[in-house]
């Protein structure tokens, strides 16, 4: 009736119009991502295409903006660190220099004056797990043989020795009989709780600064927060993890668990458990990666549950009930990382774990189909649910990290001080007072600020009804 009723000539403009715009639909319900798995070429063109996507989002080296940030809104600063670790893969996986440059000028920028990545512009709400993700960053870069900056600039290595020093002196056994806090600085909102994720970090770096030095001291502050993790029952006797727990004053016991499972959690307890392995040998580390790799299969769906496609990976805190954050839709990106770095340190891990990298790298291709190339990635690899609202950031990277860790057969182990590494470290690093940055320059972080790279500000009651009920801790 519309055609029939149009003047001079409009019918023929309609059709012009409709005909111009079907390349466009197209690319939202027929393009994605191609993806053959037995061709290393067509894994580094697929990761080549994801890791383009990501870059869309960086300003960080244009006129005005400041170099090593995503824009913040919508990405906190954490997560900018966690995509140059994502890129720094994507070097190693795929051998593409072309983002080379960027990367480490984005890694430099955010050191801070004492060289523990505390810079002043993201101090304000600075939290441990913050801070860890870009030492985990520059740990990566000094295993994988990232080109090392210019002899004038900090080293990679030395970078995550000062992180690691300064969170160090943060063990706090006032609470909690241990642990480290989500936040810093007392006056922030989170200085009372203990996250799993900052804990965790810390356990990773700290195995992962033992196998590069050789200097068992990392290996023991590792141990420490691992059973500090097992006696706050944040990780529990099946090998789930839990987020955090709350700061009881006073040397109180802190039995308040958040009991929210995410998988990135998981993803840091297990490359750490592969490093301690790998760095001792021990039966005892060989059975905790086990089980944990095991638990971690939560995160992977069951069609019965009505999750998806089987063995695909899932948030399952959130992705169901379509309540994922900002921060939450990068998660899947840390736990793929970090299971293809468990099976390059610990071998006999590939059979649990790279079948279910397949599958999901296999669908998270086909999820990103998206305006306005046709590859633009979204969150759902589970089922055929393309969202334009979960798209950006996290979802590029979750897509870039899974493809990739495909190629983990081609590639050589993350190298050591003392077999092949070239970056130089230093064991001080960190902790010159004078060049830290001190709270009394800060002011109190706002709302929107809260929500670090492990903080809930969240509990799901009840994901057994399909829905989650979320309170403010």
């Amino acid at each position: 009736m519309l055609l029939l009723s149009l003047q001079g000539g409009g019918v023929y403009k309609l059709l012009t119009s409709a005909l111009l715009l079907l390349p466009f639909v197209g690319s939202m319900v027929q393009a994605q991502i191609p993806l053959n798995l037995d061709d290393p070429e067509s894994i580094k063109q697929a990761a080549s295409i994801a890791a383009a996507g990501m870059m869309k989002e960086y300003v960080g080296n244009q006129p005005g903006q400041i170099p090593g940030k995503f824009p913040d809104p919508p990405y906190y600063w954490w997560e900018s660190g966690a995509a140059w670790g994502a890129m720094v893969d994507y070097w190693y996986y795929t051998e593409d220099t072309q983002y080379n440059d960027i990367v480490s000028e984005g890694l430099l920028w955010q050191v801070g004056p004492a060289n523990n990545f505390m810079p002043p512009n993201a101090s304000k709400s600075l939290g441990n797990d913050d801070q860890c993700f870009w030492a985990l960053a520059v740990i990566a870069a000094a295993e994988k043989k990232f080109p090392d900056p210019p002899e004038d600039q900090p080293q990679w290595l030395a970078l995550a020795q000062g992180v690691f020093n300064s969170q160090a002196k943060r063990w706090d056994t006032k609470t909690c009989r241990g642990g480290l806090r989500w936040q810093i600085f007392t006056f922030n909102i989170g200085f009372d709780y203990k996250n799993t994720v900052s804990n965790g970090c810390f356990f990773q770096l700290g195995a992962r600064l033992a196998r590069y030095t050789n200097n068992n001291t990392y290996a023991v502050w590792a141990e420490r927060a691992y059973n500090w993790t097992v006696e706050s029952k944040l990780l529990t006797d099946d090998f789930r993890v839990y987020d955090g727990v709350d700061v009881v004053p006073d040397g109180g016991n802190c039995s308040k668990i958040n009991i929210l499972q995410w998988s990135y959690n998981a993803g840091l307890y297990i490359a750490g458990a592969a490093y301690m392995y790998n760095f001792t040998s021990s039966v005892v580390w060989k059975e905790r990666l086990d089980n944990l790799i095991n638990a971690a299969f939560v995160f992977f769906a069951v069609p019965e549950w009505n999750q998806g496609e089987r063995d695909v990976m899932i948030e399952v805190a959130c992705e169901e009930s379509n309540n994922c954050n900002t921060d939450q839709r990068s998660f899947k990106a840390y736990l793929s990382r970090f299971l293809a770095l468990a099976v390059k340190i610990a071998p006999h891990t590939y059979n649990m774990i790279m079948p279910k990298l397949r599958v999901s790298a296999q669908a998270a291709a086909r999820q990103c189909k998206g305006p306005p190339d046709g590859t633009t990635c979204s969150l759902k690899w589970a089922k055929d649910d393309w969202r334009a609202e979960y798209t950006g950031l996290g979802e590029q990277m979750a897509a870039l990290e899974v493809i990739q860790s495909n190629l983990i057969n081609t590639v050589v182990p993350p190298v050591t001080a003392d077999k092949g590494g070239t970056s130089k470290g230093d064991p001080t690093a960190g902790t010159d007072e004078d060049k830290l940055v001190q709270p009394l320059n800060l002011s109190p972080i706002k709302t929107r600020d809260r929500v670090g790279a492990g903080f809930l500000t969240a509990i799901v009651l009840s994901g057994i009804l399909g829905g989650a009920l979320w309170m403010m801790i």
